[in-house]
């Protein structure tokens, strides 16, 4: 089965329409101040009509009454941590029936241990490139790290997915690859969507 596709970095109302008619899977918006990508002012009342695609709201080490909050005012489905947010902060966000995603910064060395302790309170995992920036660098990792992870817990790919390499990421054969998250290297600028290019890439999957 293809992997899901996952467009972040959403943060204009008429390219997120744009993107919305390429009837991805799942929409992120960046609740992190500190990302180029940053929801800032966008109406969330406007983003809670959005149907038909589960939103992301992806944080950092957020005070979880803030996480929380954002749930409610923006609707979101689903929650995608990216700091060091603990089994036990993820799991009281589960409670409230969202889809929990906890991303991990993968590079040489990295300890698979460190990821195994939240298998039971979240629904996925999510493996993006270790930068000092939480994502959004548009750098790949070496996938082949993949090999060694040893749990059974579905995930994300992150990091650097692009339209040159995402035949490369399609050809992973891994049956927990659950989606792909395209993000910086489908820009014409932080948080603007290149529509042509993110048509071309997704017509090219879905005709494999």
């Amino acid at each position: 089965m293809s992997p899901k596709i996952k467009i972040c970095g959403l943060k204009h109302p008429d390219n997120i329409r744009e993107v919305m008619a390429l009837h991805p899977d799942y929409i992120g918006f960046i609740c992190y101040p500190g990302s180029k990508r940053f929801i800032g002012e966008l109406d969330e009342t406007w983003v809670a009509g959005l149907r038909n695609v589960t939103k992301t709201g992806v944080f950092v080490d957020a005070a979880i009454h803030e996480v929380k909050s954002s749930i409610q005012r923006y609707g979101f489905q689903a929650i995608q941590l990216h700091g060091t947010e603990t089994p036990v902060y993820c799991a009281e966000l589960a409670d409230l029936g969202v889809e929990i995603i906890k991303a991990f910064g993968i590079g040489e060395p990295f300890d698979w241990a460190t990821v195994d302790i939240y298998a039971s309170v979240v629904d996925y995992y999510l493996f993006d490139t270790k930068s000092p920036q939480h994502g959004g660098t548009g750098r790949r990792f070496n996938w082949a790290l993949l090999e060694r992870y040893p749990g059974s817990k579905p995930y994300f790919l992150s990091g650097g997915i692009s339209a040159e390499n995402m035949a490369d990421a399609r050809q992973l054969r891994d049956p927990r690859l659950y989606a792909l998250d395209l993000n910086s290297r489908f820009e014409t600028a932080p948080g603007l969507k290149d529509i042509a290019l993110l048509k071309n890439t997704l017509q090219t999957i879905n005709n494999e």
